[in-house]
């Protein structure tokens, strides 16, 4: 059952959901959310051993079961054949949520063309070209909801990842430049951009004691964030309840930003 102390939008219920970047971290928390809502999702990640544990995990939870392929996103080609195999086996998706990316640490001096471009090649191109392929169908359904994840990082002007600032900079220019031609079909599209949210990664390469004292510091709120946090301000931006939300970023940062 979903939890009772949790929201459970009825609209929800059936909706068909595309997340990329849904094996681990916050795509999990995201994949395992909709499920919870009677959604049936279907996702895309490169960890295919941990993709295959949380389907396993959704159906031994009695859940509807989800559609996942492995899939490198870097490679657009492969990512639209995958997104056109998920419309062919589940017909056309409510919601996408653009999840995917992944923020190296690096140095400005360090950064070649060749890194660069693989640094966008995940963390900016996939989006695009996953509402490119989505679309459609989401116009044949009369309207649907478009959920990019942004970030605070660059916000809080948070160095060490250069390509990823100005990456994840983009995404609100892409959600904001959308929204007028993609309204017109009800189709909504909005920003979530967390703080540090304690994902496996993150505890295990990056936090640190002064990183712990950065989170006391700057946080308004004591607790740490967790991936089900920014799951939750998904699923309500997918839901009915945020008809008349769009072109808008939702930061959820315990208060740093």
């Amino acid at each position: 059952m979903y939890p009772s102390h949790h929201t459970l939008y009825p609209s929800l219920k059936d909706k068909k959901v595309f997340v990329t970047g849904g094996a681990t971290g916050i795509g999990a928390a995201i994949v395992e959310s909709f499920a919870q809502q009677g959604a049936h999702v279907a996702f895309v990640d490169l960890a295919a051993t941990h993709a295959e544990a949380l389907a396993q995990k959704i159906a031994n939870l009695g859940y509807p079961a989800v559609w996942w392929r492995s899939c490198d996103v870097r490679d657009i080609p492969a990512l639209q054949q995958t997104m056109a195999q998920a419309l062919a086996d589940c017909g056309d998706f409510h919601v996408l949520v653009n999840n995917v990316a992944r923020d190296d640490r690096h140095a400005i001096e360090e950064v070649s063309l060749a890194y660069w471009d693989e640094r966008m090649a995940v963390n900016q191109r996939p989006a695009f070209f996953a509402i490119q392929a989505l679309l459609p169908g989401m116009r044949r359904l009369g309207g649907g909801s478009i959920v990019n994840l942004g970030s605070t990082g660059w916000q809080v002007k948070a160095g060490g990842f250069p390509c990823y600032s100005v990456a994840k900079s983009s995404v609100n220019g892409l959600t904001r430049g959308l929204a007028s031609p993609l309204g017109k079909d009800r189709i909504r599209i909005n920003t979530v951009s967390p703080g540090w949210v304690m994902t496996e990664r993150q505890i295990t390469l990056w936090l640190d004691e002064q990183g712990e004292q950065q989170i006391q510091q700057n946080q308004c709120l004591p607790d740490k964030l967790q991936p089900m946090d920014i799951a939750r301000m998904v699923l309500f931006l997918a839901s009915d309840d945020a008809s008349m939300c769009t072109a808008q970023e939702f930061k959820v940062d315990a208060g740093w930003s």
